[in-house]
């Protein structure tokens, strides 16, 4: 059976927010919910580069086998 890890989300949303799409996830793996969690601040701190008018993150649970094939998302500007 596949360990669960936990990856962050780096998610670019409208201005009200309620319109986000997942940009990219951090390179990082946690094995809890509560460190991906206390990882989100800094994470947040770094993603300057996201051309959204608000900025979110999100740890969503992911098991080895579905990290280990999903592919970086880049940031795609306008």
């Amino acid at each position: 059976m596949d360990q669960l890890l936990y990856v962050l989300a780096i998610m670019g949303c409208s201005d009200d927010a309620q319109a986000c799409r997942q940009v990219r996830l951090e390179p990082a793996r946690y094995t809890s919910q509560a460190a991906c969690q206390e990882a989100m601040e800094a994470a947040l701190r770094r993603a300057t580069d996201v051309d959204y008018p608000v900025v979110e993150a999100a740890c969503q649970r992911r098991t080895e086998q579905m990290v280990s094939r999903e592919p970086q998302q880049p940031v795609t500007g306008s």
